[in-house]
């Protein structure tokens, strides 16, 4: 869990809920993890009694300044009497992480106090080959492997160091060396190697401490002469207006939503922000600990997730975001039009499970979740009918739009007026899904509309036409009449046998969200009664699962599955479209407190939650997570705007 990251696009921090640095991602979001998820330690030494934060000694409280991207960390410790209370920022135009670390010391007396700040890196996600050393022009210790280089320094200057070997033989690395208050200074190391500094303070005390992030010795330099030329305490006030002004960017009218709503809205852009890259990949989230499960990790572009999270960041009003994902897009999409399964941050094609290869039918298969390619052209309509840009989708229109419907248009199944299968968007099973039917009706819609726009009349009728048979094909194959709900997919591995599957799946509010059916309709509603009825989570904790008996990270048998924060805003979207009355968004109201409820102390968001005990599961923060939330506040406040106005104008006409 990632409970305070912080970063500017480039340069992204984060920390565990122990106060350790564990991921440090240069030069861009998601790549490289300079750390590989190994902690940098922080202890404090006090007249001869040692401590390292990370211990039960201390207590902890991880949160941010309001409105900012600068933390607020509070650490405790009574048998030392000591509080520490830190800031911790990036700067947002400069590769550079600060600290302030201010010490109070409950003593009457004064006290010989030390800091032991300690570095893990694995630059290029790699311990071999590292150097560190001490470099007497700044007065700094600099990491460095090829072409990145990191300088550490604080403000008063550190008054020990070591550098020194780590995880080689019997050696655990120069942090042991800090335990018994001394370190035995050696000025370069090379190979597997850490380092640790020690700031010499006496009684209460205000320490700054910052990494400057470069590609070579120079730049690295440069920036610690930036740093301390404006002064870290000025860079940190700085950074903290920045951040206030960029959140009042968007302001929004709130009406009547709760106080613990908006302020997890507010925080949901902010942390938003920190996963998306300076070139315009949206990274679903960067948690480093799901490598130790998954052997993988989540810091990737999937087009689905970006595609969500920039609708949502459009609805707010950061369209400056946005624009660079559909151009990034633009730059990626496959030359037959679609999406593959992920993307690393600058653009090359990720690690992926779907096969080219049936290799018992002996065919090709198209490695794709259609419903990836589909959302992007969704999302991007959805962005023109906001902001009314022309010339800045004209140049999106050839590559991007076009290319992309043409493959929607050709990727089906003539006699069933279906797509062809593919991967659903849980990436768990092939077939022809009813999401992914819906967004390919909702996406084909979109590019008829964009069509229009540039004068292809004969393209958007084509594109009209396509989808106007998909939603036949939907309603005569994906519609169960015996059950009176929709089926979550056909299972096929040929395209000619089909198996029904209707499992209840929470993504078959896809009908009513890509506007295939209205929420007015009968098979709508028995849909979604389904989705109450097999989904909702009938523990304390409460919450929607992702379909039943999902067993990714399941907690209980007894339990339907665990809840998502994801699915269960869906919930709540649809009893906000589907109000009449002002009074039928209270249940909407109750999902946005449950979300607010269930978020980390800090606003963070993860994947997850647990049915049984209410704590969060999987990666956090999950960028999907905090976009839903940020969607379904938007949705709401425009139909609350809606309803109240059809309210006072009726009370005027009746009056």
């Amino acid at each position: 869990m990632r409970d305070i990251p912080v970063g500017n696009g480039s340069l992204l921090v984060t920390f565990d809920e122990k106060y350790q640095i564990r991921d440090i991602y240069f030069p861009h979001v998601g790549q490289e993890n300079h750390t590989k998820g190994f902690p940098f330690r922080f202890g404090i030494w006090k007249d001869g009694r040692f401590s390292w934060v990370f211990s039960e000694d201390w207590e902890r409280n991880l949160s941010y300044l309001p409105d900012t991207l600068v933390t607020d960390v509070r650490l405790k410790n009574e048998t030392l009497r000591l509080e520490i209370f830190c800031n911790d920022t990036v700067v947002s135009d400069k590769n550079v992480f600060l600290r302030r670390i201010r010490i109070i010391n409950t003593d009457a007396k004064e006290s010989d106090i030390r800091i032991f700040l300690h570095h893990d890196f694995r630059i290029l996600e790699t311990k071999i080959g590292d150097c560190a050393f001490f470099d007497p022009e700044t007065f700094s210790i600099v990491h460095y492997k090829k072409n990145r280089y990191f300088l550490i320094k604080t403000k008063p200057d550190f008054g020990g160091f070591a550098i020194g070997r780590k995880a080689f033989r019997n050696m655990e690395g120069t942090w042991r060396d800090a335990e018994d208050g001394y370190l035995h200074q050696n000025a370069i190391a090379e190979g597997s190697i850490d380092s640790t500094i020690q700031v010499n303070l006496s009684s209460s005390a205000e320490v700054y401490y910052w990494i400057c992030a470069g590609k070579s010795l120079s730049e690295v330099q440069d920036l610690n002469e930036f740093v301390e030329a404006e002064k870290p305490e000025n860079l940190i006030e700085r950074n903290r207006i920045f951040w206030m002004n960029w959140l009042s960017e968007a302001d929004t009218n709130f009406a009547d939503l709760p106080e613990e709503i908006i302020k997890l809205y507010k925080r949901s852009l902010l942390l938003i922000r920190t996963q998306i890259d300076n070139g315009g990949a949206i990274l679903a989230a960067n948690d480093s600990d799901v490598s130790d499960r998954a052997t993988d990790h989540y810091s990737y572009l999937w087009t689905r997730d970006g595609a969500f999270v920039a609708y949502a960041l459009d609805l707010a009003g950061y369209p400056s975001l946005t624009r660079k994902f559909f151009e990034f897009c633009a730059k990626i999409v496959h030359p037959n039009g679609y999406f593959l399964q992920r993307y690393n941050p600058d653009g090359s094609v990720a690690s992926s499970w779907h096969p080219l290869w049936d290799v018992y039918l002996k065919k090709t298969l198209a490695p794709i979740q259609e419903d990836e390619t589909a959302l992007v052209v969704w999302a991007l309509w959805k962005h023109y009918e906001k902001y009314r840009d022309v010339e800045f989708v004209h140049p999106l229109y050839e590559p991007l739009i076009k290319r992309c419907a043409d493959f929607m248009a050709g990727f089906r199944l003539e006699e069933m007026k279906l797509p062809k299968s593919s991967w659903n968007l849980w990436e768990d099973r092939r077939g022809i899904h009813t999401f992914t039917v819906s967004s390919v009706i909702g996406a084909l819609k979109a590019a008829a509309n964009f069509a229009r726009i540039f004068g292809e009349m004969a393209r958007a009728e084509q594109y009209d036409k396509t989808a106007e048979e998909f939603t036949e094909g939907l309603l005569e194959h994906l519609y169960c009449r015996k059950r009176g709900r929709f089926l979550r997919s056909l299972e096929t591995y040929d395209d000619k046998n089909f198996t029904p599957d209707g499992t209840v799946d929470s993504s078959l509010c896809g009908l009513f969200y890509f506007g295939v059916l209205t929420p007015q309709d009968e098979r709508i509603k028995r849909t979604v009664k389904a989705i109450e009825e097999k989904l909702c989570i009938r523990t304390s904790i409460g919450g929607v699962a992702r379909y039943e008996n999902d067993e990714y990270m399941r907690v209980s048998k007894e339990v339907v599955g665990n809840a998502w924060i994801l699915c269960t805003l869906w919930l709540a979207d649809y009893y906000i479209i589907s109000a009449e009355k002002l009074e039928n968004l209270k249940s909407a109201i109750e999902i946005l407190n449950w979300v607010a409820k269930y978020a980390l102390p800090s606003g963070v968001l993860s994947e997850q939650i647990d049915p049984l005990s209410g704590k969060q599961l999987s990666v956090s923060p999950l960028t999907w997570s905090h976009s839903s939330f940020v969607a379904t506040v938007q949705h709401y406040l425009k139909k609350f705007h809606e309803l109240n106005a059809h309210k006072n104008t009726f009370k005027t006409v009746e009056g």
